[in-house]
C-alpha cells in the first residue's frame, strides 16, 4: 500500500464517482489507491474492509505523545473518525461522497506507546442523506479496550458534469 506524498498521488473525483464507496475502500486496501499521508504521519494502515466496517492497525509511537509522555486524545480521535466514517464509505453508492458532521470519543484506558491497536468501525444506519458508526479501539494482543466512538456523517449525491 502506497501513501500519497503529493496531492497529485491522491485519488481524483472522477475516480472517486465512478465506483461505490466499497470498491473504493477495497482499492485502497489493495493499495491501487494511495492511502492518506495522514495515516503514515500517525501509523495506522487499513486492516479490514467488509460492507459496513472497516478496521485499521496502529501503534503509537513518542511522537504521537502529549506533553506528559502519554498518547495524544487527538491520536484516539483520528484514528476513531478513520475507521467510523471508512465503515460508512463502505455503503455510500456510486457516485456519492460523504464527510464527517460530528463525532465523539470517550478514553477509557492510556494505550502505552508501542502498543499494537486496532480500530474498528461499523456502520448502524446508512441513509440516502446520512451515516452512523460506532467504533472501539482495542489492543491487538489482548482485547483491551482503550476508546469507543461515535459519528454522524453527511452522505451527499454528487453531479457529474
Amino acid at each position: 500500500m502506497f501513501t500519497a506524498t503529493t496531492p497529485d498521488e491522491l485519488p481524483g473525483m472522477d475516480t472517486i464517482l465512478s465506483i461505490s464507496g466499497l470498491e473504493f475502500m477495497q482499492a485502497m486496501q489493495r493499495g491501487e489507491i494511495a492511502r492518506p499521508p495522514i495515516s503514515a504521519l500517525l501509523n495506522y494502515s487499513l486492516d479490514t474492509v467488509e460492507q459496513g466496517k472497516v478496521a485499521f492497525r496502529g501503534t503509537p509511537e513518542f511522537s504521537h505523545a502529549n506533553p506528559m509522555g502519554g498518547v495524544h486524545g487527538g491520536w484516539y480521535g483520528t484514528l476513531l473518525d478513520s475507521c467510523m466514517a471508512c465503515a460508512v464509505m463502505t455503503e455510500v453508492p456510486e457516485g456519492s461522497v460523504y464527510t464527517t458532521l460530528e463525532y465523539k470519543v470517550n478514553l477509557t484506558r492510556a494505550i502505552p506507546l508501542g502498543t499494537e491497536i486496532i480500530a474498528t468501525g461499523v456502520t448502524d444506519h446508512t441513509g440516502r442523506t446520512t451515516g452512523v458508526a460506532h467504533g472501539e479501539i482495542r489492543g491487538a494482543a489482548d482485547g483491551k479496550i482503550y476508546a469507543t466512538g461515535s459519528t454522524t456523517c453527511l452522505i451527499m449525491q454528487m453531479r457529474r458534469d
